[in-house]
C-alpha cells in the first residue's frame, strides 16, 4: 500500500462487504488467467465434452463459482483483450479490429487507464505474462501500462517450440530483415529479448510461478497477475508427451488442441501448488476465462452453443469462466445471470479498494455483491456485441433471458429465449416483436457514441471500410424481413 488514503479506502470497502468476506480479510491477490480461443465446451467444469481434460481447473471450479452466461465484449482476440484491460467496449475507443498484422506503430489509447495501472496505483505488485496484443511500441508496452513485470510476446500469437522458431528468426535477422512474422520473434522480459528454451505454455507457467514466489517475498503488497496463455490458439503444436495422452482422439486437430489445453491445465496445477506453498492460496482471487469462443475449424468445440470464434451467435463470445477465492467466496456452485469481461475492471478495483483516475469511464459493473447474493448484476440492462462487416454488421444484444441477433449470414434480426434455448434454435421474433424492436433500438442508441476504428487488421479491411462509406448503421438497425 502506497498511502494512508489507500489503506482507508481498502478498510472501508472490506467492512462494507463483511457479509461475504469477513471484516478481517486482507485485500486479495488477483490472478487473472486468460486462454486464447478456448471453446465453451473445452473445460470439464462445463460438462459438455469428455475428450478435453482439465482436472485442475475443474478442482478450482468445483470449489468456486462457475459462470453459465459469461461473455466477452468481442469475438476476436485483440478487441476482447482491449475491453478486458480498459473496462470499455472496444467500439468506444477505436479498437474494434485486431491490431495490424506484421507489426504496428499504434496501440490502445494511452489516455485509457488499464486495470493494471489502477491496481498498481493502489499498491499492488503487478505482472503480465504471455500474449499482449495491445500495442508494440514503447508507449503501449506492458511496462508502461501498469505492469511492474512483463514476460512474453507483444504480437497476436506465437509458435510454441523455440527449437523450431528460433532458427527461422535468426536466418531472417542475418539477412537484415527487420519486419518479420510475429510468431517467430524472441520473447522478452521487461523489454529485453530472452532466449527461451521451453515449450511456450510451460514457459509461461514457469514465469507465473516465479512471479508468485517473488510476490510472496514482499509481504507489504498484494499482487495482480495477468496470465495470458496463447494456447490453444494456432499454430496447433503440442508436446509428444501431451499428445500421447490423447492418442485415442482420431481427429489430428482435435487431438493436438486437447493436448494444448491439457498443457495449460498442467501449468495451473503447478501454479496452484506455488500459491499454497507460499501461503497465498486462500487469499488469492483466481479468475479464469477465454478471450472468445473456440475456433471450430482449428479443433475448438462450443457445444451446445451456436457457431464459434468471430460469430455474433453464442459460440463466438460466450465463454467458459469461473472464479475461486477461499477467503472471499461465501458460496460455491453456479451463477446463471449474464456477466461480461467488462465487469472485471470495476470488480477488481472495488475489491482492491482502488481509486479510479478522474474521468475514467467504465462500461461494466461491480458484480461481486451480486455473485454473493445470487442476483443479477444488470437486470433489465443490455450487453452488446458488434463485429463490423461490409454494409450491415453482425450484432447481438443480451438482456435478461432474451438474445437479439443479426448476422450477415441470416440477413435478418432474430430473437431467442437464451435461458431456455442457448443453442439459438427457435426464433421468437414473430411472437415477441415489441421486445425485439426495443432491443434493436437499444443497440442503435449505444452505437451513437461509438468511434471509428483507429486501425484495421489488414489493409483490405480499411479499403473496404472507406469504399463502402462505413459504418452505415442504418442498414443494421432496421428490422425489415
Amino acid at each position: 500500500m502506497k498511502t494512508t488514503l489507500i489503506s482507508l479506502l481498502s478498510a472501508t470497502f472490506l467492512l462494507a462487504n463483511a457479509a461475504f468476506a469477513g471484516s478481517d480479510v486482507a485485500r486479495p491477490n488477483i490472478l487473472l488467467i486468460l486462454t486464447d480461443d478456448q471453446g465453451y465446451a473445452d473445460v470439464g467444469f462445463n460438462n459438455q465434452q469428455t475428450d478435453v481434460v482439465t482436472p485442475n481447473l475443474d478442482a478450482l471450479a468445483n470449489n468456486g463459482l462457475v459462470f453459465n452466461s459469461a461473455y466477452v465484449a468481442h469475438p476476436f482476440c485483440g478487441p476482447s483483450r482491449a475491453a478486458l484491460m480498459t473496462g470499455r467496449y472496444p467500439h468506444k475507443i477505436g479498437s474494434q479490429f485486431n491490431l495490424p498484422v506484421g507489426g504496428s506503430s499504434t496501440g490502445i489509447d494511452v489516455n485509457e487507464t488499464f486495470i493494471s495501472k489502477t491496481l498498481q496505483q493502489a499498491g499492488y505488485f503487478t505482472g503480465a505474462i504471455g500474449k499482449w496484443h495491445l500495442g508494440e511500441l514503447e508507449p503501449y508496452h506492458p511496462n508502461n501500462r501498469g505492469f511492474d513485470e512483463f514476460y512474453g510476446f507483444l504480437g497476436g500469437g506465437h509458435d510454441y517450440f523455440p527449437s523450431q522458431y528460433r532458427p527461422k528468426y535468426e536466418h531472417l535477422k542475418k539477412q537484415g530483415i527487420t519486419r518479420m512474422y510475429d510468431y517467430i520473434t524472441p520473447l522478452q522480459h521487461n523489454g529485453k529479448e530472452v532466449r527461451e528454451s521451453e515449450y511456450i505454455t510451460d514457459a509461461l507457467s514457469r514465469e507465473a510461478i516465479r512471479f508468485i514466489n517473488t510476490a510472496a517475498d514482499n509481504k507489504q503488497q498484494p499482487f495482480f497477475l495477468y496470465l495470458a496463455y496463447n494456447a490453444p490458439h494456432v499454430p496447433l503444436e503440442a508436446t509428444e508427451e501431451d499428445l500421447a495422452r490423447f492418442a485415442h482422439i482420431k481427429d489430428k486437430k482435435r487431438r493436438t488442441y486437447a493436448a494444448m489445453v491439457y498443457a495449460v491445465d498442467r501449468g495451473i496445477e503447478n501454479i496452484t501448488k506455488a500459491l499454497k506453498d507460499s501461503g497465498q492460496f486462500d487469499n488469492t482471487l483466481i479468475v479464469f476465462l477465454s478471450d472468445n469462443g473456440g475456433n471450430t475449424s482449428k479443433g475448438g468445440v462450443n457445444t451446445p452453443l451456436r457457431e464459434g470464434k468471430g460469430s455474433a451467435h453464442e459460440g463466438g463470445h460466450r465463454v467458459p469462466m469461473m472464479v475461486h477465492w477461499p477467503d472471499g467466496l461465501a458460496r460455491s456452485g453456479n451463477y446463471a445471470y449474464p456477466v461480461s469481461a467488462l465487469d472485471l475492471y470495476p470488480t477488481f478495483a472495488n475489491l482492491a479498494g482502488a481509486e479510479l483516475n478522474p474521468g475514467k469511464i467504465l462500461d461494466g459493473v461491480d458484480i461481486w455483491p451480486h455473485l454473493m447474493a445470487n442476483t443479477s448484476a444488470r437486470a433489465g440492462q443490455s450487453l452488446f456485441m458488434m463485429r463490423h462487416r461490409t454494409a450491415a454488421h453482425d450484432v447481438s444484444v443480451r438482456r435478461d433471458q432474451w438474445k437479439a441477433v443479426r448476422t450477415k449470414k441470416t440477413g435478418k434480426w432474430q430473437l431467442f429465449d437464451i435461458e431456455n434455448d442457448m443453442s439459438e434454435k427457435h426464433d421468437l421474433s414473430a411472437k415477441h416483436p415489441r421486445i425485439l424492436e426495443d432491443m434493436i433500438r437499444d443497440i442503435a442508441h449505444w452505437s451513437w457514441s461509438n468511434v471509428p476504428p483507429r486501425w484495421f487488421h489488414i489493409h483490405e479491411e480499411g479499403d473496404l471500410w472507406r469504399q463502402h462509406d462505413m459504418p452505415r448503421f442504418s442498414e443494421t438497425f432496421t428490422n425489415k424481413q
